[in-house]
């Protein structure tokens, strides 16, 4: 039995291939065709786009939960992390010559 082997395509890709066909003049066929994939495929990835984007939230109550805010997020908890710990060192060295000085 042959197992089929399936092309993973990037998003950009994907993206790339659902904004073209949706531009005036062409087809999800006429696409496809140039791109070496099936019109079905596009369908396929318009749909997926679609559903993500209608039930996707970047930003609620002002919050924004976009990939690029996540990263940035993530960064700023570590560099908080780290802080924190430089403070507490620094409250134990203090506190150390505070008592040798007396």
């Amino acid at each position: 039995m042959t197992k089929k082997q399936t092309q993973a395509y990037t998003e950009e890709f994907r993206k790339e291939a659902v904004r073209r066909a949706e531009q005036k003049g062409n087809t999800a066929a006429s696409v496809g065709r140039e791109l070496g994939i099936s019109a079905q495929q596009i369908y396929n990835w318009r749909r997926q786009f679609n559903r993500l984007s209608d039930k996707q939230f970047n930003s609620l109550h002002g919050v924004d939960y976009s990939k690029k805010e996540t990263e940035e997020v993530r960064q700023l908890k570590r560099k908080l992390h780290d802080l924190e710990e430089e403070n507490e060192f620094l409250k134990k060295a203090t506190a150390y010559f505070a008592k040798h000085q007396e």
